[in-house]
């Protein structure tokens, strides 16, 4: 699914345009794309990472995380949330390495009606963030824009 060299040349010189009148964020979780079209800032969607952490590329990150997640203990679920998370955070700190910018996170969509629920997961994220050396002028936290996300992030 390579494009010919002139296609591609215009479709670069088209984004190196839109970067001199706008900031370019990448939606994606493939770090050779982060690399090919460098943006300013990116985030981890949670579509994207999870596809990609089905790459055999990003499987170390992927058993780092379930490591992390075991290693807290409690229920399967509390495991299973805190690998989640910890895998994002995985995910926008290899990210961080490749911008000048940003990594936006998103808090988990499942709390959007619980405003304490969201600020608890925000903090823990950049708590998450500030283990892996990521200081939180460097991270945006994502929140649903419903009433609570909203109060959340007052």
């Amino acid at each position: 699914m390579s494009s010919s060299p002139v296609k591609r040349q215009r479709m670069e010189s088209a984004l190196d345009q839109l970067k001199q009148f706008t900031t370019v964020v990448a939606d994606t979780g493939d770090f050779h794309a982060i690399d090919e079209y460098k943006p300013q800032d990116a985030t981890t969607n949670p579509s994207l990472i999870l596809a990609a952490a089905q790459m055999p590329a990003y499987q170390e990150l992927v058993e780092e995380a379930i490591a992390y997640g075991r290693k807290l203990g409690g229920s399967q679920e509390d495991q299973i949330k805190n690998a989640i998370d910890k895998l994002f955070v995985l995910f926008g700190a290899e990210i961080l390495k490749k911008i000048p910018g940003r990594v936006s996170t998103e808090v988990d969509a499942r709390l959007s009606f619980d405003k304490d629920a969201m600020v608890a997961r925000a903090r823990r994220l950049i708590e998450l963030y500030k283990e892996a050396g990521i200081s939180k002028d460097r991270i945006l936290i994502k929140l649903s824009s419903t009433w609570e996300g909203i109060q959340a992030g007052k």
